[in-house]
Order: structure tokens, then C-alpha cells, then sequence
């Protein structure tokens, strides 16, 4: 990676909440960006942890949940993001804000053993500014920008069906859109030397598809074991990527423009992925989730330094691992409002799965804690105000590193839309 002083992240970038990307980093320039937690309100606060996860709640990581939604019951969980992140780098420093609209999802049953699910996840998200000051010789300097934004999305739509009494199945189908825009400018204090203008541009719309198993075994009266299984399909997004170099003559103000376009460029990788929940009575929950994102399958598009090309490369990404712990706690149920109140906590570790110049891009670590706020008082249908504060911290050799702090809000919905009138 060239060196970045963090210093020279340009202040607008810096300072101002970003609602589009929700990121202000550095490294959302590679591959498709940084990758977004598709988490809902319940289990942020567990960082995550999901794919053992099934009860009255919408758990979209993985759809085979949606079959333990309750019959009366219309889901509704909306979420939002701040999040402040600090960049460090040879003891520079500086402070980058932001907010970001997060999901929406809703859920309910179709009939006994079948429930849906639709919604709006992000995917990726890109966001950047920056300036690289290089010094060439003892009368030249070359400044080079660095700018990006965009990312994807997904709206889903999903079903859940308990194939057995202790087996259920479900699957997501998403529409995958979006755009990124990438753009390096490089100016050369030597007015006989060109100054070149790089965009990278694609727009993407396409398919996502996701399938889930979870089963469930009653160990004894107090203990519930849960296994969920995820699967992601791979596949290319059917998406053109285009480059538009521009070099300008200082001398002449002449332009000179050259254009390429790679055909089918970007691709999503194939997910795999294995958890369980072992619930303890109804008042503790604790579970552990592994996935594995096979993205060092995929090909990405770059210029090829000795020709200039703009070709599809290999080697570019790597597959990533993730593992996740997490707990809830419940004190009571059936207590007073405080007893009520649901307290989570979790962690996790990523491998990277982007590349920079030939070496690996950073690791990350997070942790988090939160808690689910009763809105209302029914036992089994409670709207739910859910709260969590994350730390994330990613960081590489000789790279960048940041630190990230950010409050997750949280509404979950729980309206009995679905009883029957009873005339007396």
C-alpha cells in the first residue's frame, strides 16, 4: 500500500457524516468494499451471532429462522448507526465521522410451520478521500488523490418452513444493486510534466442467493440446542467495469483520453457457514458462528502496470474466516421491568480478504454490548427498543490502523396483527 498520511484525509471526508457509505476508510478502495454487518437489532448487541439464533424475532443471516415466527404476531425492526473512527498512522492521527440509515426488515407467518420475510440489507459500503504527497526528485513533487463512493445493497424477500418438528429450511432471494466510483488524480508540481486524471466506474444489478438449515434438539427440560447452517451462492454479478484515464499537457491544456471496459468483472464470492445456541431454560442464551467466504475464487479487474491494460487479475482477494461468540441474558421474564430487560455481549475475529500491493490486508477484532428495552408488556409479543455499542479495530503490518467506536439503535415491532375477533 503507498504510504497514506492520514494527515492529508481531506477535512470535508473527515468531518462530515457520511449517510451513502457509512465509511470514511482507506482501505473501502479495495475489492468491493468494506463489508457491512447484516446483523439485526436483537443480536448486535451479541456482535452478530445468528446462524444458531431462531424465536419472535426477524433473523435474516439465516432464513431457515423465520419458521419460529410467532402465528400472531407482524415483525417490524428498523436500525440506524454513528460511529466515530480513528486513523493512525507514524504517529499521525485523526478522527473521521458517521451515520448511516442501516436496514429494514420485517417478518410474519404465512401458515403453521411457514413464515416470511422481506427487507433492505446493505452489502458494501465505500467511502474515501485522501491525499498522497510524494516528493520526486529535489525540484518535483507529484500529489495524488485518492476519492470513492458507492457500494451495494440488497432487497430480499425469504422463507422459512419447519420440515420436521425439530428441522427447518429457508432461503433469501435477493435483488443485489448498486454502484462504486473510484478516482485517482495525480498533479506534478513540474508544469512540463502531465497531470493524470484515473476513474474506475461499474454499476451492478443482480441476484443474490441464500440458503439455511437449523435444527434443534431438547437436551433436558432446561436446555435447548440449536444448529444452523448457511449457505451462499457464488456467482459473477454480470457487471462491466470501465476505466477513463486522462492525461492533460500543462504546456498545451491538451487532453487525450483512453477508455476500457471489462466485461463480467466483479463476482461474489460462495459462504459457507456453521453455528449453534444453546439456550439454558429462557433466560440464557450462548452460541458461537463460523463463516468462510471463498473470495480468493474471485477474479478482480485492475491496470496492468506493464501494459496498461485493464484486465481481470487474480490473486487479488483472499477468503476470509469469521468466528463470532456471543450471549444473552434475561433475568426474568416474567419479573418487573428491569428483570425484563435482555443484556448481550459478543466478539469476533475476521481474517482480511483484500489484498494491498502483494500482502494481506488488515485483521480485525470487535467486541460489544447492549441490551433489548421492553416497550411493551406481553410476554411473548414485546416491542423491543435495542441498543448496542460496538469497538472494531482492523490493522495490518506497516498499514493503517483503525479504531472504530459506534452505537447501534435499534426498534423491533412486535404488533399482534393476526388474532381473531371474539363476539360474545
Amino acid at each position: 500500500m503507498k504510504r497514506i498520511l492520514i494527515n492529508c484525509l481531506l477535512a470535508a471526508s473527515a468531518l462530515t457524516a457520511s449517510a451513502q457509505s457509512g465509511t470514511n476508510s482507506p482501505y473501502s478502495q479495495y475489492g468491493l468494499g468494506i463489508l457491512s454487518d447484516q446483523s439485526q437489532g436483537f443480536n448486535r448487541g451479541m456482535n452478530g451471532l445468528a446462524l444458531g439464533m431462531r424465536g419472535n424475532h426477524v433473523n435474516a443471516m439465516n432464513p431457515a429462522s423465520y419458521s419460529a415466527v410467532d402465528s400472531l404476531t407482524m415483525l417490524f425492526d428498523l436500525g440506524m448507526s454513528g460511529q466515530v473512527t480513528n486513523f493512525k498512522e507514524n504517529g499521525a492521527s485523526i478522527n473521521a465521522y458517521n451515520a448511516d440509515f442501516e436496514y429494514a426488515v420485517a417478518a410474519f407467518r404465512l401458515m403453521p410451520g411457514l413464515g416470511f420475510s422481506a427487507g433492505v440489507l446493505p452489502y458494501t459500503n465505500i467511502g474515501y478521500n485522501y491525499n498522497d504527497r510524494k516528493v520526486i526528485n529535489s525540484t518535483m513533487t507529484s500529489v495524488e488523490t485518492y476519492s470513492g463512493s458507492g457500494g451495494l445493497h440488497q432487497a430480499y424477500v425469504g422463507v422459512g418452513w419447519s420440515v420436521l418438528k425439530s428441522l427447518s429450511v429457508g432461503a433469501n432471494l435477493s435483488y443485489l444493486w448498486g454502484t462504486y466510483d473510484k478516482k485517482i488524480t495525480v498533479v506534478n508540481s513540474d508544469s512540463y510534466v502531465n497531470s493524470v486524471i484515473k476513474n474506475y466506474t461499474t454499476s451492478v444489478n443482480s441476484y443474490k442467493l441464500d440458503l439455511g438449515v437449523q435444527w434443534q434438539q431438547q437436551i433436558d427440560k432446561n436446555n435447548l440446542l440449536t444448529v444452523g447452517i448457511t449457505y451462499g451462492l457464488g456467482h459473477d454479478l454480470g457487471a462491466d467495469a470501465q476505466s477513463m484515464i486522462s492525461n492533460t499537457n500543462s504546456q498545451t491544456a491538451v487532453s487525450t483520453t483512453d477508455t476500457m471496459s471489462v466485461s463480467d468483472a466483479l463476482s461474489i464470492p460462495t459462504t459457507f457457514g456453521v453455528g449453534f445456541a444453546w439456550k439454558h431454560k429462557d433466560n440464557l442464551t450462548f452460541g458461537v458462528d463460523y463463516t468462510l467466504q471463498k473470495w480468493g475464487g474471485v477474479d478482480f479487474p485492475e491496470t496492468n502496470p506493464q501494459t496498461g491494460a485493464y484486465e481481470l487479475k487474480s490473486g487479488l482477494l483472499k477468503d476470509r474466516s469469521k468466528i463470532t461468540v456471543g450471549a444473552e441474558w434475561l433475568p426474568n421474564a416474567e419479573g418487573r421491568f428491569l428483570q425484563k430487560v435482555r443484556y448481550r455481549a459478543g466478539a469476533s475475529y475476521a481474517t482480511p480478504y483484500i489484498t494491498v500491493n502483494g500482502a494481506d490486508g488488515p485483521k480485525e477484532y470487535s467486541a460489544s454490548i447492549g441490551f433489548g428495552l421492553p416497550i411493551t408488556t406481553y410476554k411473548n409479543r414485546q416491542s423491543m427498543f435495542n441498543f448496542s455499542a460496538q469497538w472494531v479495530h482492523s490493522s495490518a503490518s506497516n498499514m493503517i490502523t483503525e479504531n472504530t467506536f459506534r452505537i447501534n439503535l435499534g426498534i423491533t415491532f412486535n404488533e399482534n396483527w393476526f388474532a381473531k375477533w371474539k363476539v360474545e
